[in-house]
């Protein structure tokens, strides 16, 4: 590991076996004298932990004094593994033995786009395996849970069905990077073992959903479909009028810091 005196410490873990090891690269922030949460940052599609909102994420952690863990999942950013070979199942895995690997007795999530969906599915695991830190609350930005069936597969054209049967991959071009996203069949069929939007989705915490109602990525009327599964938990749900999928200017990141702040029920020192 290594460390600096202004950062969180960077780090990795071995997760997998034989051919499925991949080298999960981790920043991790101790607490500093505090029993609070700590946050953990859970990215998107392509996206790594050095995004904007995940270190603003990561300073508000610094200023209250509590654990703030991001990691990159294989095939993104800092981490081993090839992108392609991965699915949901896979970054799930990989969360699950980071969660393991820095454990906390509580935790808030923060999911942003597919790392919405991650969130959700992390927290039936751990309810599943009874095991693990109490998910304190869960902060979901233009979250995607479900994208590979619900907004993906109803769109694909004629050409990209014949990519995904033919080549086991389809390309679409990204507003983000010059590199175009790339969707594979496995993804595709592994995102329907892992759909969440199938029932009742008891996370057993508070909810807080930011989502622009100017997003092309995820349409907003994802994030009130959404809202419809989760009706035993407290689930607060903001509409940004202008805000598009990135939800990264000041005024969504000051969003972003008050409801970190009201879920973890701390406010920052004067």
């Amino acid at each position: 590991m290594t460390t600096s005196a202004s950062g969180p410490g960077l780090s990795t873990i071995s997760v997998g076996e034989g051919d499925e090891t991949r080298a999960i690269a981790i920043l991790h922030r101790p607490a500093t004298g505090t029993r609070a949460p700590q946050i953990v940052w859970l990215g998107g599609y392509r996206s790594d932990m050095t995004g904007t909102k995940a270190i603003e994420m990561d300073h508000l952690a610094e200023e209250l004094g509590c654990a703030a863990l991001r990691f990159d999942y294989s095939g993104h950013g800092q981490s081993g593994g090839e992108f392609r070979l991965g699915t949901i199942s896979r970054w799930l895995e990989e969360t699950l033995a980071v969660i393991d690997a820095y454990a906390a007795e509580e935790v808030v999530l923060v999911g942003s786009s597919m790392g919405g969906w991650i969130a959700l599915r992390l927290v039936q695991e751990l309810r599943r395996r009874a095991a693990g830190p109490r998910v304190r609350g869960m902060l979901l930005i233009a979250p995607a849970p479900d994208f590979t069936s619900d907004l993906i597969e109803p769109a694909l054209t004629e050409a990209e069905h014949r990519s995904l049967e033919e080549r086991g991959y389809f390309e679409e071009a990204s507003e983000y990077s010059p590199e175009p996203n790339i969707f594979t069949r496995a993804l595709i069929e592994d995102g329907r073992n892992n759909r969440v939007l199938q029932g009742v989705i008891d996370t057993g915490c508070p909810v807080h959903i930011l989502q622009g109602m100017r997003d092309e990525d995820v349409p907003y009327r994802h994030a009130l479909k959404l809202v419809e599964f989760l009706p035993a938990d407290d689930v607060v749900l903001t509409l940004v009028r202008d805000g598009d999928h990135r939800l990264s200017r000041p005024q969504d990141i000051e969003r972003m810091r008050k409801a970190i702040l009201a879920l973890i029920g701390m406010e920052l020192p004067h």
